[in-house]
């Protein structure tokens, strides 16, 4: 099996804060990168693909949930921390769930609805860098 190559330029990649009754969906990567964390559903934009394109698509692929995009909610920007880690610009957006149940890809392995005010005391969960400053933006855009 030959070793993935990570591109040389800085990749955009898009996110969702999925609000549910109240609850923001949070999964978690099966394997790199952030094997093991707790994030928001998302992935790379393609070329062509506007911001809203890709952010359905990611997130049907991932979760097969159908959503409505509200707005940015943030960014984030992950450096490589190491050779072979790629560098991204992560544009994630407050979303309302619309339908269906979560099915998860195998890019995931396990979701949880959890009330944004609810993050903190998580403690048991592994969470990605800035990933409580996104929900709680997402969650003003949201009313919730």
């Amino acid at each position: 099996m030959s070793a993935v190559v990570q591109p040389t330029r800085p990749q955009i990649a898009v996110s969702a804060a999925i609000f549910r009754d109240g609850k923001v969906l949070l999964t978690r990567r099966a394997r790199s990168p952030a094997k093991g964390f707790y994030s928001l559903p998302g992935g790379r934009v393609e070329f062509g693909e506007s911001l809203h394109q890709a952010l359905s698509r990611e997130v049907g692929e991932e979760t097969g949930l159908e959503i409505e995009i509200i707005g940015l909610a943030g960014w984030r920007e992950v450096l490589p921390a190491a050779p072979g880690t790629g560098h991204y610009l992560i544009m994630s957006f407050a979303a309302r769930w619309v339908a269906r149940e979560p099915s998860l890809n195998d890019e995931l392995d396990d979701y949880r609805w959890v009330a944004p005010d609810a993050l903190a005391g998580l403690d048991d969960l592994k969470l990605t860098g800035g990933l409580e400053e996104v929900i709680q933006s997402a969650a003003r855009l949201i009313g919730a």
